[in-house]
């Protein structure tokens, strides 16, 4: 809501500007009419500064490391939640009756195969494929099965929220040779993913609960975050009237970029490096603080987040468990614990608010439960999907939306005179 005006002044002219205050008290200067009332534009790269929506999906305060869901904290939704019953949350704003989430469930696991012929798609696909790559690509084929009514919005945002899961294990059995297993229905929907990526057709293959269950938080921590790189790319090509699987393929290729999505495999990468050295963490960490060393150690800090990550936290206790539990020996998570407890205990990391993030153990955490690291990027878009799904609808659903054009100053030559080619 409008809660009194901001005056830039510029020439001598003097403009009044609408403030805009939400609903946790965040203030923006409203500029819709800067250039038409003025003929200038505001700059700023990277939108690091810019708001561009109102939204009621999640609200972040870096400051105090605070995360909500719709207005629900990220600390009680991943102790006590299953990602299906966040996922209702996100895309349709409230939590889930016990009716509406039998029903919910009851669809993603009735729609988790893929149309026979999709799996065709998958031959044309090199061994070497990346996972992401092919997630993408066959989100964006959706569109081809199954077209876009307003009428079957609903049922494709199951259709894409079930399937997602069996083409991301489909791309992982195509990336090391092995046969495709099909979904279940006796099986929840984390565990489903985890059966189709490392069961066998010839064996069987129980999923450990505990596995099941750090997935399910892994999910939920991940399935929004804001106006981040991949949700704004959503939204911007959702702004064109693109379709809902051409904008949901479109978020995958933003987060499949390795100073967003890649992060956590960036983390993983710097501990064996630590681990093939000897072990000694001490040494980066004086590195990073040497200001002539490229060493910077990545999970640390946030663009966000000024304090501790909230999501980090829960991480490092699922990873303990899982590490406990299933009777894995794994000196990455000494050495992660090792930095860890410098970060939050150095004054060089505490001045610069380098706290762990989400990015730090979820890495670790995927490794000890068998996934490869190729697939890190590709379990992030997972938990995403809702997140992605929730700001497409909320877009298309807002009569004031208009078709994104950021603008630009331009810095390039002057006019010039064309010279032909014979004349140069």
């Amino acid at each position: 809501m409008t809660m009194g005006t901001a005056k830039l002044v510029l020439d001598g002219q003097e403009y009044e500007l609408p403030v805009i205050t939400g609903s946790e008290g965040e203030r923006a200067v409203d500029i819709t009419s800067l250039r038409s009332d003025a003929d200038i534009i505001t700059l700023d790269s990277g939108y690091g500064n810019t708001g561009s929506c109102e939204s009621a999906i999640t609200f972040i305060n870096g400051e105090e490391g605070i995360l909500r869901y719709r207005g629900y904290p990220i600390e009680q939704l991943a102790e006590s939640a299953t990602f299906p019953e966040i996922s209702y949350l996100l895309i349709y704003g409230e939590l889930p009756n016990l009716e509406q989430l039998s029903n919910f469930r009851q669809q993603l696991t009735f729609h988790s195969m893929i149309h026979e012929d999709m799996k065709k798609f998958f031959e044309g696909f090199r061994p070497s494929a990346h996972p992401m790559a092919i997630l993408s690509a066959m989100v964006a084929s959706m569109s081809t099965y199954y077209p876009e009514l307003a009428e079957d919005d609903d049922m494709n945002v199951i259709r894409l929220l079930a399937k997602a899961k069996t083409i991301a294990a489909y791309a992982y059995k195509k990336s090391i040779g092995q046969p495709f297993i099909y979904p279940r229905d006796d099986l929840s929907y984390c565990a489903n993913f985890l059966h189709m990526m490392f069961a066998m057709p010839t064996t069987t293959y129980d999923v450990p609960p505990e596995l099941a269950n750090a997935l399910n938080m892994l999910l939920i921590l991940h399935a929004d975050h804001e106006q981040n790189c991949s949700t704004s790319t959503v939204r911007m090509v959702a702004s064109s009237q693109a379709n809902f699987f051409a904008s949901i393929s479109a978020g995958i290729g933003a987060l499949s970029g390795p100073l967003h999505g890649g992060a956590n495999q960036k983390v993983l990468e710097m501990l064996e490096m630590i681990q093939q050295d000897g072990g000694d963490y001490m040494k980066y960490v004086n590195l990073a603080k040497d200001k002539d060393d490229e060493f910077r150690l990545m999970g640390f800090g946030h663009r966000v987040y000024k304090n501790f990550d909230p999501r980090a936290t829960f991480l490092r206790k699922a990873a303990d468990n899982v590490i406990k539990t299933m009777g894995i020996d794994d000196p990455l998570l000494n050495i992660a614990k090792g930095l860890e407890e410098v970060a939050l205990s150095d004054e060089y990391f505490i001045e610069r608010k380098l706290y762990p993030n989400v990015d730090f153990y979820s890495g670790i955490l995927y490794r000890a439960m068998g996934i490869p690291s190729a697939m890190f990027t590709v379990m992030f878009a997972l938990g995403r999907l809702p997140g992605w799904i929730a700001h497409w609808k909320e877009l298309r659903q807002d009569p004031g939306s208009r078709i994104n054009r950021p603008r630009q100053v331009y810095t390039g030559p002057n006019e010039r005179t064309y010279v032909p080619m014979d004349q140069r």
